[in-house]
């Protein structure tokens, strides 16, 4: 069987609720849909999300989910991030069959194996932790204690070393983004989500944002990025483009 994750300080041993499967994870993409739908259901009427999605997302590479509004992406993002599930099909995080997990189960997934990038660059940070803590948190809340060095190369590789002991009120919304992004990759979460991460930022600031996120693929996470923005997709090495729930285009 393919191991647990490590079970982050604090929490028991029996919070995984599903079983994993017998691969070699390593071996896999970072997360595999395959025939993915979901309804949601009112009171009187079923809404179709999404339906028979199929993609694989690579670790060490960036893709793209664009689509107008209501196609699907946020849908998607939902089950990728472990916040929700699919009505029917498979979902794999890290080689775990998200279908098959119960709440608790989802986000102890989340707490090893996913990491989110809020729109908004301060909903990601801590108000009273300067950057450098706001990494260690990120890191043991992963049950991961990264060394000052591997700190250190992020903060270079960010453009950050300046800012190291600033807190989120002293940088500016390109410098919060892109602390939210270390946070997001130290750890090694399999998969990186983030809705729409240069929404909220002038040009340039995306632009170092982006760059960012090309130059952390190396770290070997999947990016998995939601967004309108054309520069999006520029620096994105797949692309899944969905339409009214449906894969419109996949490469």
């Amino acid at each position: 069987m393919a191991p647990r994750p490590a079970v982050p300080s604090g929490y028991d041993d029996e919070w995984f609720d599903a079983p994993t499967l017998d691969t070699d994870v390593s071996a896999m993409p970072a997360a595999v849909c395959r025939g993915v739908r979901k309804v949601y259901r009112t009171a009187d009427e079923e809404v179709l999300a999404l339906a028979d999605v199929d993609k694989d997302f690579p670790s060490a590479r960036v893709t793209s989910i664009v689509g107008p509004s209501g196609s699907g992406k946020s849908s998607l993002l939902r089950i990728l991030a472990c916040v929700d599930r699919p009505t029917e099909g498979s979902v794999l995080i890290a080689g775990t069959e998200v279908a098959g997990l119960g709440p608790r189960g989802r986000r102890m997934l989340r707490r090893t194996s996913v990491a989110y990038v809020f729109q908004n660059p301060i909903d990601n940070l801590v108000e009273y932790l300067d950057v450098t803590d706001q990494m260690k948190l990120a890191a043991r809340l992963r049950g991961q204690r990264p060394t000052e060095a591997e700190i250190d190369r992020l903060l270079r590789t960010l453009g950050l070393e300046q800012r190291a002991n600033h807190k989120p009120v002293q940088l500016s919304g390109g410098e919060q983004q892109r602390v939210a992004v270390a946070c997001a990759v130290i750890g090694h979460p399999a998969i990186v989500v983030a809705d729409e991460p240069t929404a909220e930022l002038d040009s340039a600031s995306a632009e170092r944002v982006l760059q960012a996120v090309h130059d952390l693929r190396e770290e070997g996470v999947a990016f998995i990025l939601s967004s309108h923005d054309p520069a999006v997709v520029a620096v994105s090495d797949h692309l899944l483009r969905l339409d009214h729930g449906r894969v419109a285009e996949s490469w």
